[in-house]
């Protein structure tokens, strides 16, 4: 396949905006130029009208939830919802049934993943069986049958021992660990951040001393071992300090913040009944909002990454203290970022690029590319970054639309998405958006 496309804004390989001409070919980038370009016969021409094109956005944290979980999302449902949102690799979680525990789960994980994935979906293996037990996975193995890294996500690891006895397995075969911090003795049954507004609500708070009580022992723990130690969905001020401090130190950590931690907080939550604002961890407070944007901004937290959580609205119905936990995000995750970011003026295009596109590569090793230049894989976003949209639900491509952000009138839509040099989505002629109720 051939594909011209005119008039796009880029960012260089100096970091400079400028309007250039690109050419798609045989899945890659052969020509980037301000010169015009002939179009052959055989090849579909774009207008792009100043639309932003970028390599195709990367997300180290989502959960597809096949198999197991199929009634809130597939392989197929998340990775088109994944190609809406300008996505062309995925990490995907093991919070799933069967747990990818043995090598054997995992290469059958990977399978689902190639044969009923848009982009590529990379797969985590799991710290310890059923995400809880205390004795290690077989990493070595796990690592050899194509681990990208490995996680409990969606459950702490409470020992000690089993965290320490993990980050030794994966420093071994140099593998990043990325943690979910939660210390269950100090959750007390919380659907919602410790403090005042949980107060007002009546509702169980979270201590949020669950959080940064573990992060404290493992970046201990990480210094000790060396391995590459990868926070999940940083959310407090005091965790954010203690990054930093790790950092400064020497610890092989990086971090990610999800956008609804960058804009929103516990005030937002007015009712028990806003079930789309219970996540885990729990929204906190406005100081620990304004921490978390300010650790991203100064390069102590290093991405953004959606923690795309899709449940069903059945899971979502009743109030704080029955619904499920998590929100979706891969659908509304660049245009939340460029509109309150980017186009307020916190923000440039080349630090939106950082943190979701090059951070993420460099943390992980992933064979992605990263800067827009002649001969990279052609894994492309394009995004207007001039008209407003409003976020409409039943335009997601995902099964779930459990979001907060729905309503919101934002900038930044994708119009298309690449994989490989092939278009997997596109927003005039493609039909991968729309939410079906009947799925």
């Amino acid at each position: 396949m051939r594909l011209l496309i005119k008039g796009a804004t880029i960012i260089d390989e100096t970091g400079a905006e400028a309007r250039r001409n690109i050419l798609v070919q045989d899945g890659k980038v052969k020509a980037i130029t301000d010169h015009d370009l002939d179009a052959n016969d055989d090849e579909r021409v774009i207008d792009a009208q100043g639309a932003l094109l970028m390599p195709g956005l990367i997300d180290v944290h989502v959960h597809f939830r096949e198999p197991g979980f199929e009634d809130k999302e597939t392989i197929a449902t998340g990775s088109r919802a994944a190609a809406r949102g300008g996505f062309t690799t995925v990490l995907a979680m093991p919070n799933l049934n069967p747990v990818p525990v043995t090598a054997t789960l995992l290469r059958q994980q990977l399978r689902r993943n190639e044969e009923s994935g848009l982009i590529h979906v990379k797969q985590y293996g799991a710290i310890s069986a059923n995400l809880t037990d205390e004795t290690v996975s077989p990493i070595k193995e796990l690592a050899a049958a194509g681990a990208i890294g490995f996680t409990n996500d969606g459950k702490g690891v409470q020992s000690a021992a089993t965290m320490l006895a993990a980050m030794k397995a994966a420093k071994a075969v140099n593998r990043s660990l990325v943690a979910h911090l939660e210390d269950q003795s100090l959750m007390n049954g919380g659907v919602m951040n410790k403090g005042e507004r949980a107060d007002q609500l009546g509702l169980p708070g979270a201590d949020p001393l669950a959080e940064t009580s573990q992060l404290a022992r493992d970046l201990v723990l990480a210094q000790a071992t060396g391995v590459r130690y990868h926070v999940a969905h940083l959310s407090t001020k005091v965790g954010v300090e203690l990054v930093r401090v790790a950092k400064a130190m020497g610890v092989h950590v990086t971090a990610e913040v999800s956008p609804h931690h960058l804009l929103l907080d516990d005030t937002d939550i007015q009712s028990a009944t806003q079930t789309n604002l219970k996540m885990n961890p729990p929204l906190r407070t406005p100081a620990d909002r304004e921490a978390v944007i300010a650790g991203l901004l100064d390069g102590t937290i290093d991405m953004v990454a959606t923690d795309h959580a899709p449940h069903s609205v059945a899971d979502k119905r009743g109030d704080f203290r029955t619904a499920a936990f998590g929100i979706t995000g891969l659908e509304t995750c660049f245009p939340l970022l460029y509109t309150h970011f980017v186009e307020s003026g916190l923000a440039t295009l080349g630090q939106l690029q950082q943190w979701l596109v090059k951070a993420p590569a460099s943390a992980f090793d992933l064979d992605a590319p990263t800067v827009l230049k002649v001969g990279m894989k052609a894994d492309l976003a394009m995004f207007d970054i001039s008209h407003r949209h409003t976020i409409n639900a039943n335009e997601f491509a995902s099964k779930a639309v459990n979001s907060p952000f729905v309503g919101q009138t934002v900038t930044g839509m994708t119009l298309i998405t690449m994989v490989d040099g092939e278009i997997v989505y596109d927003a005039t002629t493609d039909n991968t958006g729309g939410h079906d109720d009947n799925e």
